[in-house]
């Protein structure tokens, strides 16, 4: 595959192009790697620490955002943006994927009996995870198509590199 396969560009979008799965699919994994390092951080702490089950959820949302933005943010400012274009190219990328990502993972761990009082060592605390990141994944990947083909989300980020 070659640097900018599947990258959006001007015109109108096609399955197999702009707005096709594959860029979609990329994004969402990218999107899904940050929010897991910061999700599970988060879950992880706020278990060690018993916290009661919204502290934990605030932490771990916050952590989300924060590694989700940073990926990107690290990877634009690499190419020599300045930080605060950096960070605005983070946020118009980023936002939205993230957000759904997070009110869906969450959802479904709220859903799941007794996955918010799960203790690290229990199994239910890590399938409950891995469950909800997978069902998070599909719904986030039909957004990012969504943006992609419309010249958002991660459409932003490759204008600054090749991914």
């Amino acid at each position: 595959m070659g640097d900018h396969e599947g990258h959006a560009q001007a015109g109108p979008a096609t399955p197999a192009g702009p707005a096709g799965w594959r860029p979609a699919l990329r994004a969402t994994a990218h999107c899904l790697t940050g929010c897991a390092i910061g999700e599970v951080l988060g879950m992880a702490i706020g278990t060690a620490l018993a916290w009661h089950t919204v502290p934990t959820l605030l932490l771990a949302i916050g952590l989300a955002f924060v590694f989700g933005y940073s990926f990107t943010l690290f990877a634009v400012l690499r190419v020599g943006l300045a930080l605060k274009a950096a960070l605005g190219v983070a946020l118009a990328a980023d936002t939205l994927s993230i957000t759904t990502m997070e009110l869906v993972d969450n959802a479904v761990l709220l859903l799941l009996p007794g996955a918010m009082d799960a203790h690290l060592s229990d199994q239910l605390f890590w399938w409950s995870l891995a469950l909800a990141f997978a069902i998070a994944f599909v719904a986030t990947a039909p957004v990012n198509r969504h943006l992609i083909a419309r010249g958002r989300g991660h459409a932003v980020v490759h204008r600054y590199h090749g991914h």
